[in-house]
């Protein structure tokens, strides 16, 4: 007979012997900058009238999606810039760390005077100087940065994003800086009017993800198997404009739409599928890696992503049952006679809603969840892939079908260049994941922790049924 000892703690606790689960600090929801909560609930997803077209992909169907966040707008030029200059800045300084490790420099080795002074070593890597590593960064350097991984031997590395990147030529601190900034500009040969500009292949983001649907699949397998590592080229393919509409003149679109000011409030187009993903991908790391740096304790958040279709459909009716539209009713103008969207109006007319491409993406009216525009302006991407069957066999929770080999993904909204019929809250529409549209764009969400709110009663009153 084995007798088990159980050692037990005679340091003082609060619990008194009793089950009362681990304590810590009450939870809060936090509404995320830019965006509104959607409460969850049940509504009829699909046509609730004339299939016009025909399509017959969209059989009515009662489903329920949970609260989430929605962004109040479509992603805009300024908001896809930032993670354009984040990719870039992140890039450069990535550079300048390898050729200091690979030149020995560290921070001080400065052979410059005046506006010069200083070296590439100012942007070696955080852990190049063993002096100021603390015993956990030393301890992760000896047993895994310092070797990297199979494909990148960087990995883990620490940037110093703390010194600020030097954009005047003239006052670069050496010429091993001066080989890197060279080394991001497109090549002379491919310069013209003396414009040399960066080149914009080199801004690729990378990032992880574990395919969740893969790994409650299969039934053998190790967490690293189910572990997806994707890289993606972020900037945004500015010759749509011209690729979308033959013998048409809109090189000033391709020119200046993504990067004048004066577009800062319209919404980026010109990405792919994938590249809406990374931008997800990207925000978050961004906004937990801001939360770590206050070191306030504080939770990180959970992940933006792209909506799923019906979560889409479900925000875009705004709480309105049979909608036609987000506004309700199923006119595109209003008792004066003002279009209530912006899309085209009639054949070859592009103009008679007032707006010719794309407008600022808070325009027009919101619908009752405060959402702007989610009928006209651009498609948005969802996170969907299309199955024309899919409403006859998915789940009546929080529907979605993930297709991996399904390429085509669900657009919905409608753009400024379709007809009404595209702007319907119901109407399905594709595009392929590796392509861009000078019509689509997207917006993201975020899933809302705690308590279920929903439409269809308060969290509250159902805790006291």
């Amino acid at each position: 007979m084995t007798i088990l000892s159980l050692l037990i703690s005679c340091g003082k606790s609060s619990d008194k012997g009793e089950l009362v689960g681990v304590k810590g600090a009450k939870w809060h929801p936090e509404k995320p900058y830019g965006m509104a909560l959607v409460p969850g609930g049940a509504y009829i997803m699909g046509k609730s009238d004339e299939d016009v077209a025909g399509v017959q992909d969209a059989q009515t169907k009662t489903v329920t999606v949970r609260s989430f966040y929605m962004d109040e707008t479509e992603i805009t030029n300024s908001e896809y810039r930032q993670f354009v200059e984040w990719v870039k800045d992140s890039t450069i300084r990535m550079k300048l760390a390898i050729l200091a490790d690979e030149q020995g420099v560290k921070a001080g080795d400065s052979k410059g005077k005046g506006k010069n002074a200083g070296s590439i070593g100012d942007f070696a890597f955080n852990d190049a100087d063993p002096e100021k590593m603390t015993a956990y960064d030393k301890y992760m350097y000896d047993n895994y940065y310092s070797v990297g991984t199979s494909d990148d031997i960087y990995a883990g590395r620490k940037l110093n994003k703390k010194v600020k990147l030097i954009k005047d030529p003239k006052q670069y601190p050496d010429e091993y800086y001066v080989e890197v900034m060279d080394s991001m500009y497109i090549p002379l040969e491919e310069a013209y009017n003396g414009l040399r500009t960066i080149d914009v292949d080199k801004l690729k983001f990378r990032y992880s993800w574990m395919d969740i649907q893969a790994a409650a699949k299969a039934k053998v397998g190790k967490r690293k198997d189910f572990i997806r590592n994707e890289e993606v080229k972020v900037y945004p393919d500015t010759t749509v404009w011209i690729k979308d509409f033959a013998y048409s003149y809109n090189e000033p679109m391709h020119n200046d739409y993504f990067w004048h000011k004066a577009y800062g409030d319209y919404p980026v187009v010109g990405v792919k599928w994938t590249q809406a993903k990374a931008f997800c991908a990207w925000r978050t790391l961004n906004k937990n890696s801001y939360i770590k740096s206050k070191k306030s304790g504080r939770d990180l958040i959970n992940s933006f992503r792209l909506p799923t279709e019906a979560e889409w459909e479900y925000a875009a009716r705004g709480g309105l049952e049979s909608a036609t539209y987000p506004w309700g009713g199923p006119y595109t103008k209003n008792d004066r006679g003002c279009f209530l969207a912006n899309f085209k109006p009639n054949r070859g007319d592009y103009a008679a809603d007032q707006a010719l491409y794309t407008v600022e993406a808070k325009s027009y009216e919101p619908n009752g969840y405060n959402l702007y525009n989610m009928a006209g302006n651009v498609s948005e991407w969802t996170d969907s892939s299309y199955d024309p069957n899919a409403y006859e066999y998915v789940s009546t929770m929080n529907p979605n079908v993930l297709d991996a080999s399904n390429k085509r993904k669900v657009v919905r909204g409608g753009s400024w260049k379709d007809v009404s019929y595209f702007l319907q809250v119901s109407t399905r529409d594709f595009e392929y994941a590796d392509s861009a549209r000078s019509f689509i764009g997207f917006r993201t969400v975020q899933d809302y922790m705690g308590v279920q709110n929903t439409g269809n009663g308060t969290g509250k009153a159902r805790k006291n049924r």
